[in-house]
């Protein structure tokens, strides 16, 4: 499951770069010494006005011993991000 998280409806014309803020959602299967983990990683991407561009931040990854509990997990941290304003994804959930 991957998914991008904006506060602002990015298709938008009208709203600059400048105010756009994204969180991307990921939720992935990898492996620990042979045995698989679940992982659900979280970046943001805020605005630079040196590079002119949205630049992300470093990941934060982290690990589950099972499916359910990452997907637990995603969904507290896409709960958590909607309270703050991120309700524009590129993911249709319905």
């Amino acid at each position: 499951m991957h998914e991008l998280l904006s506060n602002t409806d990015a298709d938008d014309p009208k709203i600059p770069p400048s105010e756009q803020e994204f969180w991307e959602l990921r939720l992935y299967e990898s492996d620990s010494a042979g045995e698989p983990v679940y992982c659900v990683r979280e970046a943001r991407a805020l605005w630079n006005d040196e590079s002119n561009q949205h630049v992300w931040d470093e990941p934060e990854i982290q690990a589950f011993a099972t499916l359910q509990e990452a997907k637990s997990r995603y969904s507290e941290i896409r709960q958590a991000l909607a309270k703050l304003g991120f309700i524009h994804s590129d993911m249709d959930l319905l």
